[in-house]
């Protein structure tokens, strides 16, 4: 019988799974809390070790390095729910460099308007984001979680993405166009994509090759997300956020490692010296 299942056909065929329920109602009550006691943060405002670092004027608020923000999004770290495919996907299984890093963790708030243009795409094989499956593994440099802490629907700013682009060959015309442009144009029109409705607590696994963006908001009330993206060991967080010990010294020995997958190597240590 074959180690691979329909879900591993359709990630290698659409380039992402949509997880439904992936976390209970209590841990998603416990995010939606820590998100009503969010601070009004401006761009650039830390609060402790997380920071208002908005990626788009149009695309509303994020709130970067959020695994700092407390409990409920550090139990995101390695949720069983999407922990060992991601291990699987971009965790470069079988190697000696195997197991996790996460690349970048934010929550975003967005609001009647919020918008931001397809990117992405395998045309330009980017190792940090690429999609490949060699010898019967799979070797994606970036995975993301896209989690909803609210129902997204039409007109609610959902996700969108172009199945099948993270093997692309070729860049979507659309992208012939200035992305600057393009981040204005909040009605563009990406033939063949499609916008990915998701429910509470619903989470939306995708190969960051994937070309995605995210449709206009037109509906009242707030769009609520946390995006968690995974990538090999020896990555690099995106924005060069540094954990506090505090936050390592309170997770788990498994998140831990997720968090600091290489530790520092000092004069005098004797890490390394095992046989």
């Amino acid at each position: 019988m074959s180690q691979y299942d329909l879900q591993d056909y359709l990630f290698d065929l659409r380039g992402y799974l949509i997880l439904e329920k992936a976390i209970d109602a209590d841990l998603l009550g416990e995010l939606n809390a820590a998100f009503d006691a969010f601070p009004d943060l401006s761009f650039g405002e830390w609060w402790g070790n997380v920071q208002r670092l908005d990626n788009n004027g149009h695309a509303g608020a994020e709130l970067q390095n959020i695994v700092e923000a407390g409990k409920p999004f550090e139990a995101l770290i390695d949720h069983p729910s999407w922990i060992d495919r991601l291990r699987r996907y971009c965790g470069e299984d079988g190697t000696y460099v195997q197991g996790l890093f996460i690349d970048e963790c934010f929550a975003s708030i967005r609001r009647n308007g919020g918008y931001f243009p397809v990117h992405s795409g395998g045309q330009d094989g980017v190792i940090r984001n690429q999609f490949r499956f060699v010898n019967g593994k799979f070797r994606c440099g970036q995975v993301n979680i896209l989690l909803a802490l609210t129902d997204i629907g039409p007109g609610d700013g959902g996700t969108r993405i172009l199945p099948g682009s993270h093997k692309s060959n070729f860049a979507h015309p659309v992208f012939a166009r200035d992305f600057s442009e393009r981040a204005k144009d909040t009605d563009e029109t990406v033939e063949g994509s499609i916008e990915v409705n998701m429910k509470a607590g619903d989470a939306l696994m995708f190969v960051d090759a994937l070309s995605h963006g995210a449709t206009k908001r037109i509906n009242p009330g707030d769009r609520r997300v946390v995006i968690y993206r995974y990538g090999p060991t020896w990555g690099q967080t995106r924005y060069g956020f540094r954990y506090s010990q505090e936050l390592l010294e309170r997770v788990t020995p498994a998140q831990r490692r997720i968090l600091e997958p290489i530790l520092p190597r000092e004069p005098g240590a004797a890490r390394g010296l095992e046989r």
